[in-house]
């Protein structure tokens, strides 16, 4: 209960509550004097000028940890606009480490894989190319490249601080003869900072709240290496982290593409899995077990880089289809969908072991890829993964928990959701964390 209560601490830090319920036990003049407070208060936010937030991760981080980075930025951008008008700035995808199809992956905008109007129901939202559209001289005020400190925790203790030092690591901004500061801006031509320089800071996002809207007066600040912020009081315990990410809807044209894929081969509709969206995501409240999901087992399994990296993690094939088989035989199931990174031989391996049982797996069409790429192809996995009757996930793999989240989010029991593959000499290893959405 100590981190509850964290929680509602670092909320009235950050906005304060002004309720009706604390004015109607004051007199009435007291009541009309805060009503015309509150109002120049809004008056005040309103006429103030639109500010932007940037941000950009690592190069390295996948496409499902940028999901959650997006999260942190989200909610800092939800506080900053309870006293300043500030829009959050959607970083342009590009090819990342796992996109390794052939077909061109610069310039995505957020559109391609999530819907926009959904976003925009949480904070206000744009891409690039339409922050460049919206300002002039195609500058950016103030760059801040976040890093770590250089003598790590003092005795130890972690404690939330920043401080603008000298960069500790090599980065790729190159300041120009007239002062501004180059760097490659997403591939768009013509784009420079203003200013830059190296933040140490230790603090979960919210944090930079008072430093954005006291110290800084740029109109648009752009924060490099957001990753090293934290969820921090707003992790997944918390309302405000599930507000942000159920606003993450896919876009609908990836949903499509993933329902008619159930429909054909897994006889599975929304209808009868007790799945159907709303239109609104801030109507939907889901209660566990609501959902039933397809007739079928969904898995995914992870291979490739994991098979040294976590190889204590991960089973063989024939561990894995043994596992598989087990629940299919619970259930009383004959269908598996595997999201995987195999290649197709090992996938190939995999069905035999699963035989007699079906085997799917998502093949795109070649219009299919080159119109929504490596990452649209990964959502609709995702899709086809959450819908199922139960879903084996594999360890530590944020592509497996943001199918628990969206399975969460649907109202699936936890049994039927937080479960991942065992290595083979550890048949009883640990399961996911179960973490309960939380609405308001």
């Amino acid at each position: 209960m100590a981190m509850a209560s964290d929680v509602e601490r670092h909320r009235k830090e950050l906005k304060r509550p002004y309720t009706k319920q604390i004015i109607v036990k004051r007199s009435p003049k007291v009541a009309k004097n805060f009503y015309r407070f509150l109002h120049r208060r809004r008056l005040r936010i309103y006429f103030k000028r639109q500010r932007y937030l940037l941000y950009e991760v690592n190069p390295g981080e996948g496409f499902n940890l940028r999901r959650d980075v997006y999260i942190r930025m989200a909610n800092l951008v939800k506080f900053l606009n309870d006293d300043e008008l500030w829009t959050l700035v959607l970083p342009p995808w590009n090819r990342l480490y796992h996109w390794r199809s052939a077909v061109k992956q610069s310039q995505i905008p957020w559109s391609t894989f999530f819907d926009p109007k959904s976003l925009q129901r949480y904070i206000p939202v744009m891409e690039f190319s339409e922050f460049l559209n919206a300002t002039e001289g195609r500058q950016i005020d103030e760059v801040y490249y976040l890093q770590g400190y250089k003598e790590g925790w003092k005795d130890g203790k972690w404690e939330e601080k920043m401080d603008e030092r000298d960069c500790i690591e090599q980065n790729s901004f190159v300041e120009d003869i007239d002062g501004s500061w180059l760097w490659w801006f997403w591939d768009f031509p013509n784009v420079t900072a203003k200013n830059f320089k190296c933040i140490s800071i230790q603090a979960q996002s919210t944090y930079l709240k008072k430093f954005l809207i006291s110290t800084v007066h740029a109109r648009s600040v752009f924060l490099v290496r957001a990753e090293t912020l934290i969820h921090g009081s707003f992790s997944e315990w918390s309302r405000e982290f599930w507000t942000a990410r159920r606003s993450m809807r896919f876009a609908k044209h990836l949903r499509r593409i993933g329902d008619s894929f159930r429909s054909a081969y897994l006889n599975s509709t929304d209808t009868e899995d007790k799945t159907a969206l709303k239109d609104d995501w801030r109507r939907m409240k889901r209660k566990h077990g609501v959902a039933i999901g397809g007739p079928y087992v969904a898995v995914h399994l992870r291979r490739r880089d994991f098979l040294y990296s976590h190889k204590e993690d991960i089973p063989s094939l024939a561990g894995a289809a043994q596992q598989i088989e087990k629940v299919l035989v619970e259930l009383d199931l004959r269908k598996v969908f595997v999201a995987t990174d195999a290649p197709d031989d090992e996938f190939e391996e995999l069905r035999g072991h699963l035989l007699p049982y079906e085997v799917y797996r998502y093949v795109a069409p070649e219009d299919v890829l080159a119109k929504y790429m490596d990452g649209g192809v990964a959502i609709v996995d995702q899709w086809i993964c959450t819908h199922a009757r139960h879903f084996i996930g594999t360890a530590v793999s944020t592509f497996s928990f943001r199918i628990h989240e969206e399975r969460e989010i649907l109202g699936f029991s936890s049994e039927a959701t937080f479960n991942c593959f065992c290595p083979d000499d550890k048949p009883g290893c640990d399961q996911p964390s179960k973490w309960v959405a939380i609405y308001d």
